[in-house]
């Protein structure tokens, strides 16, 4: 779940009884805090001051949108972020980063150090936190984002009820409380893409009593992938079902601005990754590279269905990897098929998609690998 932010929201005018109440009856619980303003255009990363010891647990709180540029007026276009996006942390100069899968979000420190926190903007290069992208990028950024961290004496679930009767009607104690009470894990055998991050938006089912997974995204991203090894040849085939009951998009998903989609995807033993999917507006056949810049050189969109006629039914779908390779991305086909990705992204124009996915199996040469 993604919290309301505006971009004129202030943290410490919508949330003055929780600031109040750190400042001046301060539960037992609470062994420090801090809110920062992280601006857009800061790159990473910034010292909260807040010290760290291994076994610390820590809550962030956070409000806001960061958007792409402003002389792009992204904002208005719908280019931007929510905390549960830009807003990643790290405990000392070289540790590894984390983000979370809220807008709030509750961890448990695995090393001691000082805590930084930084805005996401382009992608990342390491899981030290260094960039990827220009750090000229955050030039042109705009928005802000608020920060609460608290580091707990003892348990965080404990500190977050004991404030929370304190100040009984603060949404993000109320969203850090649920998230607790009810986490979403992704399906056994299964792991996030490094550095989009962690999310709830995968996790396990059902469907006429066999494994499914159910993919949810509500504004916002995320991959997980299951690691294989698997050959890529001329009768390699990937089958799979799927029941689609929203989709993201409401238009053809091939620009930046409406890129938002579901998909299955099969990543190759040369980086590359291709991805089959359900498009709101283009016809099924249609192929193309990832629009987003980062993504390009290795992402390869094909669209297996299209439009609204099908949606909430279970439909079952063939196809043969090498040929699809082959018209798609050209060139001389990898050996080996290394990883299964399930995609969700409804980040740009901050819809929602539903799915579910089971019943996906690779076959080549007699040999037979379940996937889903």
């Amino acid at each position: 779940m993604t919290l309301p932010a505006t971009a004129d929201e202030r943290f410490d005018e919508r949330h003055r009884r929780l600031l109040d109440c750190l400042a001046n009856d301060r539960p037992p619980a609470i062994a420090d805090w801090k809110l920062l303003t992280l601006p857009g255009n800061r790159p990473p990363w910034t010292d909260t001051g807040v010290d760290v010891r291994q076994g610390d647990q820590l809550t962030l709180l956070a409000t806001g949108k960061i958007f792409l540029s402003e002389a792009l007026g992204s904002e208005a276009l719908g280019l931007w972020g929510s905390p549960r996006f830009h807003l990643w942390g790290r405990i000392g100069e070289r540790g590894t980063i984390w983000n979370g899968t809220r807008d709030t979000f509750t961890l448990t420190a695995v090393t001691g150090g000082r805590l930084f926190l930084g805005i996401y903007q382009g992608e990342w290069a390491s899981p030290q936190g260094d960039l990827a992208t220009p750090v000229a990028l955050y030039a042109a950024g705009g928005g802000a984002i608020d920060a609460l961290v608290v580091r707990w004496n003892g348990e965080a679930m404990r500190g977050l009820e004991s404030l929370a009767r304190l100040a009984p009607t603060d949404r993000l104690l109320e969203s850090e409380l649920a998230r607790l009470r009810a986490p979403v894990c992704p399906p056994e055998g299964w792991r996030h893409l490094w550095f989009l991050g962690e999310s709830e938006i995968f996790a396990p089912c059902e469907a006429a009593g066999r494994p499914a997974i159910r993919v949810h995204a509500d504004s916002d991203v995320g991959i997980i992938q299951k690691p294989i090894d698997f050959p890529l040849a001329p009768d390699t085939r990937l089958s799979w079902r799927w029941k689609v009951d929203e989709l993201p998009s409401s238009e053809a998903e091939d620009s930046m601005r409406t890129h938002d989609y579901l998909s299955l995807a099969l990543e190759f033993d040369d980086g590359k990754d291709l991805t089959w999917y359900w498009s709101a507006a283009l016809p099924a056949g249609t192929h193309y590279a990832c629009p987003l810049p980062t993504w390009n050189a290795r992402e390869t969109h094909i669209v297996v269905r299209s439009g609204t006629g099908e949606l909430g039914r279970w439909t079952a779908e063939t196809r043969n990897v090498f040929e699809d390779h082959r018209t798609a991305i050209g060139g001389a086909p990898p050996r080996r098929i290394v990883a299964a990705w399930l995609i969700a992204v409804s980040i740009f124009r901050h819809g929602r998609g539903r799915a579910e996915f089971a019943d996906v199996v690779l076959e080549s040469g007699g040999a037979r690998y379940q996937v889903v």
